[in-house]
């Protein structure tokens, strides 16, 4: 027997009110499920403020929120290489409050070498857009007498004690990018980790490191200005931003080592609500004054399905994950 309680006014609940609450719950959750879906969602963007990605994201919750008819903020959870910040996303309820955007080496290079990888990317997470591309470089400072990458490598092996190289951290494309090059020149090349580019480039300048891996976009202000030289693009073609420079390819390595932004909401989003997300995406990309915005700092603005994300990671996973495991590099959880 349902037992009767006190009413608000003191008059007691009869069985029909108590059974019209309970059906009544259910349908509160699910208001407020719509309530979250139809209100504020946070980019999180796992990366520092004021570098391409994050103007990336703040141009992208501009132009998506009119379209969506939601509040978008941009919010940086920096640490652990872009874990803390995706780690949030995955533990985010599916509400759409919540929305990733990171580089896609993030996203199939930690996997593979965390010891015990804090993710799967394709059960934590529900592709949404590829976003845009960007590019690395191979970079020499003015110490180094080399006009073109084959000059550059015969002046390597004619100094091998000046092989030292930096990239932007470990366990990056850059990292990686470099460890295809030992193999593929047979020349022993000691690798030196920096926070970013903006330190490779200054040592590079400063004659302390004989090359650098690191972003075109980042490297292309001081190539313009003589002060360091740009010397291949990891692009499987010639960069828009530097025409002049050959590929990888084209100077005799076999590898495209570029990158991208995606985007993605954590598993068991609505597939319908991921639509909304991917066609705001695309529509904004394609808008003349985005592509415009972007290009000025050396990305390049794509858009995709769910499943042209899906499939652009899967292709880079495959890949990179020989090239990775041949290393050994490992990192402790």
């Amino acid at each position: 027997m349902i037992p009767t309680k006190m009413g608000s006014k003191g008059k007691r609940m009869d069985r029909r009110e108590f059974m019209a609450g309970c059906i009544a719950l259910p349908l509160l959750a699910q208001a407020g499920g719509a309530q979250a879906q139809a209100g504020l969602t946070k980019i999180i963007f796992p990366f520092a403020a004021g570098a391409g990605g994050d103007t990336l994201c703040r141009l992208m919750a501009q132009e998506m929120a009119p379209v969506l008819q939601r509040t978008m903020v941009v919010e940086n959870r920096t640490g652990g290489d872009g874990l803390i910040g995706i780690k949030a996303v995955k533990g985010a309820s599916p509400d759409g409050s919540m929305v990733l955007v990171t580089t896609g080496p993030t996203m199939y290079l930690l996997p593979m070498v965390e010891k015990t990888p804090s993710f799967d990317t394709a059960k934590d997470f529900m592709p949404v857009s590829l976003l845009a591309r960007f590019e690395f470089a191979v970079v020499i400072g003015p110490g180094v007498d080399a006009p073109d990458f084959k000059s550059f490598v015969a002046w390597l092996k004619a100094h091998p004690d000046k092989s030292s190289f930096g990239v932007p951290s470990n366990g990056t494309i850059p990292h990686f990018t470099g460890s295809k090059l030992e193999k593929d020149l047979g020349i022993p090349l000691t690798r030196v980790p920096y926070r970013g580019s903006a330190p490779i480039l200054n040592d590079l300048v400063g004659g302390h490191i004989s090359f650098g891996i690191t972003t075109l976009a980042d490297a292309l202000p001081q190539h313009r200005a003589k002060g360091v030289k740009i010397i291949a693009v990891s692009s499987a073609e010639r960069s828009p931003f530097a025409p002049e420079v050959p590929t990888l390819k084209e100077s005799g390595i076999d590898l495209v080592a570029d990158a991208w932004y995606g985007m993605w909401l954590p598993a068991g989003s609505p597939p319908d609500f991921a639509g909304k997300l991917s066609a705001a995406a695309s529509a904004a990309l394609a808008k003349p004054e985005v592509k415009e915005k972007l290009t000025a700092i050396g990305l390049i603005p794509v858009g995709s399905t769910p499943d042209g994300l899906t499939k652009e990671l899967a292709a880079n996973t495959a890949l990179w994950q020989p090239i990775v495991k041949a290393t050994g590099y490992k990192i402790e959880n």
